[in-house]
């Protein structure tokens, strides 16, 4: 079954995501927020790695991440590493990784860092909206 098209079987609606945005421009927290709304989802918005981290401690529960790569007090790969060392149910949450450097060493320092994917900057809303419903997909639990 395509991605795009599969159902929660449980009520045969899309499943609504509910979904932390690390990001620390004011302009793209607003872009990100009203996409993401938009498509129905649940947003939480941080605007540093440290507050993604303590968010994901409170609420292991996040069924996706988008994290900036560069951000005040600690930067997006930072975050992820430290999410990525929290206990099992925070630390295998799907995390996206966002930045302006889309050059294939900055997607493989993101990939190194435990991130599952890499969307550049300015954010494509086709491949974004692509990347949740691949993490839509997924059963839910």
């Amino acid at each position: 079954m395509d991605p795009r098209t599969r159902l929660d079987s449980a009520n045969d609606t899309p499943r609504a995501l509910n979904i932390l945005v690390g990001e620390d421009h004011p302009g793209h927290q607003l872009l990100l927020r009203t996409l993401l709304e938009k498509a129905g989802h649940r947003v939480t918005l941080v605007g540093n790695g440290r507050q993604a981290l303590a968010a994901v401690r409170k609420n292991p529960r996040f069924d996706l991440i988008l994290l900036d790569v560069q951000m005040p007090e600690m930067d997006g790969l930072a975050a992820c590493r430290a999410i990525r060392g929290l206990p099992p149910a925070a630390a295998r949450v799907p995390i996206l990784a966002m930045s302006a450097d889309a050059g294939p060493e900055a997607r493989q320092r993101a990939l190194d860092a435990g991130m599952n994917d890499f969307i550049g900057k300015p954010v494509d809303v086709r491949q974004l909206l692509e990347a949740l419903n691949t993490v839509r997909a997924a059963p839910a639990g």
